[in-house]
């Protein structure tokens, strides 16, 4: 204990860092398995560095026995610069991504096997860019002597070999994400179509895209997801190779593991598995990729697979204020799929979370601008969204308020998106209704119901009239499309010269286009929230300029400010993020908009018996309030396009926690605020009961158990002030004295079932 001691003193000599008691044990129980439940701000880096340093420095443990496992390639980076700033004199950790490690295992496997690979994911070079603008207009096929060896190539032409028409940049997106699901989740093929997925026939997709895969080239083609499928089998089907990577490490760690998959956790599996050496830091409250994969349930029951483990909480808070911190930690507290954490700081008081309520979407970025207007150092603020697409809308007004900003997530796809060119297209049509090829573009999505072949008879029509003449008069019709489409020839020559706002209002509703966008959502699995989406920001851009033409411009300059944005980065200006891309950062104030009911939680969140969705909308909505360390903002308004809507029930639940209705508890209320997330009302106080467990003696490992809210269940261990019980649906960690206090846990022989 004195060299422990020494150690602490010595580095906070050195670097000034101190360390908190939970903290010095995490570093010190270097032995055996260890879960680290980091809570936001609590220091978890600077822990995990310590923890290696002490394993180097006190342990005497060669760093080339130590292996680190972090998300990205950017937290990899970071910790491995940080250990350097620690402990300059020591050689150097082994810290990479997962993806890393299991690329030089699977490059092992096929060296032994003598399999000829390519990797087929990464950065496309000019020419493929060529190819793949080719394919997403059906001019490309695949050629037996050249095939396109890129992911996205050849899932394009697969696309559109089986659909018959070509893919979407969210359909491709939506379609990369089935695939990485299912090999990230580990399932067997035969249940490859339980996944749902809004791309059609996407199990057909999958199917030919593996067949290509090893068949379709001279070498095989692996893309990302396959490098972890193909070392974790590997890992157990030659020996040889899972004894030399178990050798070659001693201890083990693995960060944000809130974020890892199964096939990640299995590889770690494997190579731990004879000394049991292995630390995973996380916070079950932060995980938001489970679409993308990613196992939280994994931590939940990770007693279950390391029962020897310890579980140690960092509930300590050094980022944010005193005010943000509480209302935080009783906001999470409404999920129950969870650790039962209670987030603390010794940081003072700054200042209540301000709520902003609006008239409507088109003077938020207005209100936002004016507020970030006059603080001096931009770099400290954030406005914080869950869609891309409101980032658009933000740079428009900063912008023309003339302040820098910094775009976390560039999304190009926005201005190249299909309902952004579908506008433009139906603003051309106005200014001259004679050209087929416009109308060739938009036909399927207007009121007209213009059939392929019309459009091909059209096109042979060449007296330079206007396309809706030659339809009426040289082109057979059904009867009911005579008066639609001398209906849609006025509506387009009303259009012009009208202010770009207005004319985007007519194309969504008098010609149809908004009927039309519900119809293909429908029939091809489009997420039609997101496409409203678009149109909105579209309207908004639109609202305050003159002309068309005007609006055009603004669309291309928009893009190319999009572009030069990422200059900013580490210079004096705002950080626009999504609430994704926001975890693991901080700022001194942040603004989180947009927050309505249907954006978050969207609307699928809030699917009726769907907790699981739910509760990560309820998790991404804490990241975003953890990032503030002195200001969190909340905005909110009343109307989108002249559309009443609703603010977001998250807000409602923060509301009611830092001011519960007059006449209820502080306790009551957040109880009330629960159950406005949830849509639930809140369960009444449950009765006394005379059978609880009211003192620890009672509580033994082994002992069967009846729990209040999770059924029944076995204690399966004991730590410090918690008890871990195992139900149905995984190991609970409880806090010890609340079980006692309220009598949560009964005997199973007194329950009565």
């Amino acid at each position: 204990m004195k060299s422990l001691e020494q150690f602490f003193l010595r580095k906070y000599k050195e670097i000034g860092v101190a360390l908190n008691e939970v903290q010095k044990q995490a570093v010190s129980q270097t032995e055996g398995p260890l879960l680290l439940l980091a809570s936001p701000g609590s220091g978890k880096t600077t822990t995990i560095i310590m923890r290696i340093g002490y394993l180097i420095e006190e342990q005497g443990v060669d760093p080339a026995r130590i292996k680190a496992v972090t998300f990205s390639r950017a937290s990899a980076t970071d910790m491995r610069e940080r250990f350097k700033r620690f402990f300059p004199e020591l050689a150097p950790v082994d810290f990479s991504t997962i993806h890393s490690l299991a690329f030089e295992m699977m490059r092992e496997h096929f060296y032994k096997t003598r399999t000829s690979f390519q990797i087929i994911e990464g950065a496309i070079d000019v020419e493929e860019q060529e190819q793949e603008q080719g394919l997403a207009q059906g001019q490309v096929g695949f050629d037996s002597d050249h095939p396109p060896l890129h992911k996205k190539l050849i899932l394009r032409r697969l696309f559109t070999t089986i659909n018959g028409d070509n893919p979407t940049e969210e359909g491709m997106e939506s379609l990369c994400t089935y695939i990485s699901y299912i090999k990230n989740k580990l399932i067997p093929e035969e249940q490859w179509a339980s996944v749902k997925c809004e791309v059609p026939r996407a199990e057909r997709i999958l199917r030919e895209y593996e067949l290509f895969k090893r068949s379709g080239a001279a070498k095989l083609l692996v893309d990302y997801d396959d490098m972890l499928t193909i070392a974790n089998e590997a890992l157990a089907a030659d020996e040889r190779l899972l004894h030399k990577y178990r050798q070659r490490y001693d201890y083990v760690l693995t960060d944000e593991s809130q974020d890892t998959s199964m096939v990640q956790h299995a590889i770690i599996e494997k190579l731990v598995q004879v000394h049991g050496n292995l630390c995973v830091v996380a916070d079950d409250d932060q995980s938001i990729y489970t679409w993308r994969a990613a196992e939280p349930q994994y931590l939940l029951d990770f007693k279950a697979v390391y029962p020897a483990a310890s579980i140690l909480f960092m509930e300590q808070n050094y980022r944010s204020s005193k005010d943000i911190v509480e209302v935080s930690n009783q906001f999470i507290k409404r999920n129950k799929n969870r650790y039962d954490k209670n987030m603390f700081t010794a940081n003072p008081s700054h200042g209540p979370i301000r709520f902003v309520t609006l008239e409507d979407n088109l003077v938020q970025a207005k209100y936002l601008a004016e507020q970030i207007r006059g603080i001096e150092n931009l770099r400290d603020a954030a406005i914080l969204y869950r869609n891309n697409s409101s980032s658009i809308v933000l740079m428009n007004e900063f912008d023309r308020a003339g302040i820098p900003f910094y775009m976390k997530d560039v999304d190009n796809r926005f201005f190249s998106h299909w309902v952004v060119e579908d506008i433009l297209n139906f603003m051309r049509m106005s200014f001259t209704d004679k050209r087929v090829d416009i109308l060739e573009a938009i036909h399927t999505k207007l009121h007209g119901y213009i059939t392929k072949h019309q459009i091909a008879v059209l096109k042979e029509i060449n007296n330079n009239e206007s396309v809706f003449d030659n339809l009426l008069n040289f082109v057979q019709l059904q009867d009911y499309q005579g008066k639609q489409l001398q209906e849609c020839k006025e509506t387009f020559q009303q259009m012009k010269g009208m202010p770009p706002h207005e004319a985007i209002g007519v194309i969504r509703g008098r010609l149809g286009y908004e009927k039309a966008i519900d119809k293909m959502s429908e029939r091809l699995g489009f997420n039609k929230e997101y496409l409203i989406g678009i149109l909105n920001t579209l309207g908004e851009i639109a609202a305050t300029l003159e002309t068309m033409e005007e609006f055009a411009g603004r669309l291309k300059y928009l893009e190319s400010l999009l572009r030069r944005s990422k200059l900013n980065k580490n210079q004096n200006a705002v950080t626009f993020s999504t609430l994704h891309s926001a975890k693991g950062l901080e700022f001194e104030q942040v603004y989180m908009v947009d927050l309505i009911d249907g954006v978050i939680p969207s609307s699928s969140d809030s699917d009726k018996g769907n907790e699981t969705l739910m509760e990560e909308a309820v998790r991404l909505f804490y990241v975003g309030m953890t990032r503030a360390k002195l200001e969190l903002e909340l905005v909110t308004y009343k109307e989108r396009d002249g559309k009443k809507v609703k603010e977001s029930p998250f807000v409602g639940a923060v509301r009611h926690i830092l001011h519960p209705p007059a006449g209820v508890t502080t306790t009551e209320g957040i109880g009330k605020a629960a159950a406005s997330v949830s849509g639930h009302e809140p369960a009444a106080a449950a009765a006394y009961n005379p059978n609880a467990i009211r003192s620890r003696d009672g509580l033994v490992v082994g002992r069967l158990v009846m729990h209040r809210v999770f059924g029944e269940g076995e204690i399966v261990g004991l730590t410090g002030d918690r008890v871990h019980v195992r139900c149905e649906s995984g190991v609970k960690i409880l806090a010890l004295q609340t079980c006692l206090e309220k009598g949560i846990l009964e005997p199973l022989e007194t329950a009565v079932l």
